[in-house]
């Protein structure tokens, strides 16, 4: 799968625009991180990719192979392969965890799941990510601790397989130990299954533990600043506001 964002704006219900004029592509089995500070516009790109239906796209569009998908409901582009882990996921008493994720996979493959291999795969993810056995009987993250909604959300990544994951601050919520378990399981993951990766953060620490091929610095709505490794490197040295200010100096300089 190759996703496309060309020339992207995108508006709150309100009118206020968000997103201004992103372009970003990335290829099959590739590993993308977009950093930036608060309010610069990350987790809306993200939802927006999904299809959130509160947001407006203004102008640009979103491509997968080529096709555009603005049109597209939520579980259509799910179907395509998109998975998006939420920062904040939300809590649902009374649906199960684990019929739910059933039922979402049943959805993406439309085929019928063993119960015995998927139940088998679920208490192996459940291992790796030191999740204890209890979440498969609870409700959809009621009463989950932080930690918990996010290891259920990579969880949920490993058992349906995207093409593409979008993980928006993966490592909100979790202590020291928690962050290299989910980092470490995230790239087990997307490596055996090939998934193309799109992790936004505001600190390196769950980076040192991932090998990104390449980072862009958002701020503003717009993608400021893109680089390698020595770019996490600059801004832990030097900060957001140094990098940013020298990333829209260039911008300027081109146009």
């Amino acid at each position: 799968m190759e996703i496309e964002i060309k020339d992207l704006y995108v508006a709150l219900p309100d009118g206020k625009e968000i997103v201004k004029g992103v372009n970003l592509k990335i290829k099959n089995n590739e590993f993308h991180v977009i950093m930036g500070p608060n309010g610069s516009g990350k987790t809306t790109l993200a939802k927006v990719i999904m299809g959130y239906p509160s947001l407006k796209i203004l102008k640009g569009d979103i491509l997968v192979d080529g096709k555009s998908i603005k049109e597209l409901k939520p579980d259509e582009r799910a179907k395509l392969g998109l998975f998006l882990q939420f920062q904040n996921p939300v809590e649902i008493e009374g649906v199960g965890f684990v019929n739910f994720l059933r039922a979402a996979k049943e959805a993406n493959t439309g085929s019928t799941t063993d119960i015995k291999q998927f139940m088998g795969e679920i208490r192996a993810y459940t291992d790796k990510l030191a999740i204890t056995n209890g979440i498969i009987g609870r409700s959809l993250n009621h009463g989950f601790s932080g930690g918990e909604k996010k290891k259920a959300e990579v969880l949920q990544m490993a058992v349906l397989k995207p093409k593409l994951a979008i993980l928006d601050e993966p490592d909100s919520g979790l202590d020291i130990d928690a962050i290299k378990v989910v980092a470490q399981n995230i790239n087990e993951i997307s490596e055996a299954q090939k998934t193309g990766l799109l992790v936004i953060t505001h600190y390196s620490r769950i980076l040192s533990y991932m090998k990104p091929q390449f980072v862009h610095v958002m701020a503003n709505g717009k993608i400021v600043a893109e680089g390698g490794g020595e770019l996490i490197a600059q801004l832990e040295k030097d900060g957001y506001e140094s990098v940013i200010s020298e990333g829209e100096q260039k911008r300027g300089k081109k146009k």
